[in-house]
């Protein structure tokens, strides 16, 4: 029997993608407060030709990742950060953002932003970090900032660790860092005390993903580990005797999207569709893809 693509049976996808998406990360984990998370584009356009629903992951939607979504006709970008963040006044072509907005509108492509929401979920980004800065090695973990939507405390923002052998050296810390992160330099603010790296060591570990100060706040660790830090906040820090790694905002996060977001959104849009009409859902292949072109805006020399 051919495929034969409907505009139903498009937007049918489409709206089981996002929520597949929000089974994962569900919306009401996101810090509503100041967070725009959700279905931040719908398309009213479809392409009926296409029998190819692919999900794009990205952490910016950049000018280069819109091009790579038009080449690669993706159906949905999952944009980690959200391109709408405050309320837009106009929508012209002046505007980059507004303009990679109308671009993909005309294409028939949607846009979905759940950001806090997997910062916040067990298994998400803030989890994935701890396993990064301590080798998967960590006995006790402490959600810094539970939910308000979770009464079982388990999901939340930022998390403290504890590693299981004890004490760790800062320089091992640092390498693995280094080494989950596929980085060769991060920023390390060190307390007096932990100057000498290869002999100083700590217990525990602060984290965050992105800028992580209004998070960890007066969070008592021995080091934290997060994308981003202001001057004030790193010497407040040593002032206290504790120390930071610090990445660049988005390489605490692109890493999660490869490791994490992509093989869990795909194995759960497998076994969805499993229980799917398949009169409407067998005429699409659907394929999840981390982008190629989403790259942190920063070069170090």
């Amino acid at each position: 029997m051919s495929k034969v693509v409907t505009v139903a049976s498009t937007t049918r996808v489409l709206r089981s993608l996002i929520s597949t998406v929000q089974q994962l990360f569900p919306i009401a984990l996101a810090d509503d407060a100041w967070d725009n998370t959700g279905l931040l584009l719908e398309s009213p356009v479809i392409a009926p030709h296409s029998k190819k629903a692919r999900v794009l992951l990205t952490i910016d939607l950049t000018t280069a990742v819109v091009d790579e979504a038009l080449q690669k006709k993706a159906l949905l970008v999952v944009a980690y950060h959200p391109i709408i963040f405050r309320p837009l006044r106009a929508i012209t072509q002046s505007n980059t953002q507004q303009r990679s907005l109308l671009r993909l509108a005309h294409a028939g492509i949607s846009v979905y932003s759940p950001h806090t929401a997997v910062d916040a979920q067990v298994g998400g980004m803030n989890d994935w970090l701890a396993d990064v800065a301590s080798g998967g090695k960590y006995i006790q973990t402490k959600v810094i900032q539970p939910s308000k939507n979770d009464p079982s405390g388990g999901t939340g923002f930022g998390r403290l660790i504890t590693l299981e052998e004890g004490r760790c050296s800062i320089r091992n810390i640092i390498d693995n860092v280094k080494s989950g992160l596929h980085l060769k330099n991060v920023q390390v603010a060190l307390a007096d005390k932990h100057q000498d790296v290869d002999n100083a060591t700590i217990s525990t570990i602060a984290i965050c993903a992105g800028s992580g100060g209004s998070v960890l706040g007066n969070v008592d660790a021995d080091i934290w580990f997060t994308g981003e830090l202001s001057h004030h906040e790193v010497l407040a820090l040593r002032e206290r005797g504790v120390s930071a790694i610090i990445c660049g905002h988005t390489n605490t996060e692109r890493g999660y999207l490869t490791t994490g977001f992509a093989p869990k959104l795909q194995a759960l849009i497998k076994s969805n569709t499993q229980t799917l009409d398949a009169n409407y859902y067998e005429k699409f292949d659907i394929d999840v893809v981390v982008s190629e072109a989403d790259k942190d805006p920063i070069t170090l020399f």
